[in-house]
């Protein structure tokens, strides 16, 4: 059996996948659900139905929040996606979060949502992948912008996937925005450019000048807008340092790729960075009693569980 056919067994042949990972991450977040007994989920195109094994079912998905893996991550989405408050003014994509398996804002919460509540565990993850630049984590917060569409930041909808208020070895007021990604080859059509694009990019000083046109381009045109945001809000708040992060599976090649590229845009990296899921996960395995770090890793990483039916 080779690995599309496995994929067609799973209902997970899907032609939309440009990329062999994403074939293997779908796959592998179905033989995921099968394992924890969820049923299958639909796709409608057309007039057609037919099943989707990387999609749970609706209203169930949402009722039960069962695309996300403990009771604590389930208690923070409560309070930061079905409570109106929390959600205010923020971009969650529904019902995907609920009953989409390979969406990466679920992935989110079932990474950093723990941490909201163990910022002792928060802040040794980041003195750990910053080389200890960054020390004390004081906040968590998902799906973060100070004020979309604000000409004082970005003048778009950017947000954060996730967002580290910290404090630097220093004892500065700092933070580190991520970017999470899982199945994403980040060939989505650019976004329309901005005037503070150019503005922004020019007061941060990290860009070669005959990089603009490369960097309003996919894949990386999203990268350089998240990163401009960290510089705007680093300059309009009066942060002493900022981190731009994209996080990332190892065995995405077009994240990996898109990651070099535009780093190859930069006279001065200090304000990006990029960690590798994989690595986050095992770091934090190592640091805690909790099993939760090893749930996530099973249900995100663990492609081995793909080879092992592979005969």
């Amino acid at each position: 059996m080779d690995i599309d056919q496995l994929a067609e067994q799973n209902f997970v042949f899907e032609k939309t996948d440009k990329t062999p990972f994403q074939r293997r991450a779908r796959l592998l977040q179905s033989l995921w659900r099968t394992e924890q007994g969820y049923k299958c989920g639909s796709h409608k195109s057309r007039d057609k139905i037919r099943p989707l094994g990387s999609r749970l079912t609706m209203p169930w998905a949402e009722e039960s929040l069962a695309n996300f893996v403990t009771d604590k991550i389930r208690d923070v989405v409560r309070s930061e996606v079905l409570n109106p408050e929390g959600s205010k003014g923020k971009l969650y994509g529904r019902p995907r979060i609920f009953n989409d398996l390979l969406s990466s804002q679920p992935l989110c919460f079932n990474l950093f949502g723990e941490l909201k509540h163990n910022l002792s565990l928060a802040s040794k993850l980041v003195k750990e992948f910053t080389g200890g630049r960054f020390t004390e984590v004081h906040t968590v917060k998902f799906e973060y912008s100070p004020s979309r569409g604000d000409p004082s930041y970005t003048n778009d909808r950017s947000a954060f996937d996730v967002y580290l208020e910290c404090q630097t070895a220093r004892g500065e007021k700092s933070f580190i925005g991520i970017e999470v990604k899982y199945h994403e080859n980040l060939e989505d059509q650019a976004a329309r450019h901005r005037p503070e694009y150019d503005k922004i990019s020019a007061q941060m000083g990290c860009f070669g000048q005959d990089t603009y046109a490369f960097l309003k381009q996919k894949p990386l045109q999203q990268i350089w807008r998240d990163h401009l945001l960290s510089g705007a809000i680093r300059a309009a708040d009066e942060f002493e340092d900022a981190l731009f992060v994209v996080l990332y599976p190892r065995e995405n090649d077009a994240c990996r790729k898109a990651v070099e590229d535009y780093r190859s845009a930069l006279i001065d990296d200090s304000s990006f960075g990029s960690w590798i899921l994989e690595d986050v996960l095992v770091f934090l395995s190592e640091n805690t009693s909790d099993e939760w770090p090893k749930i996530v890793y099973n249900r995100y990483c663990n492609f081995a569980k793909i080879y092992d039916q592979l005969v």
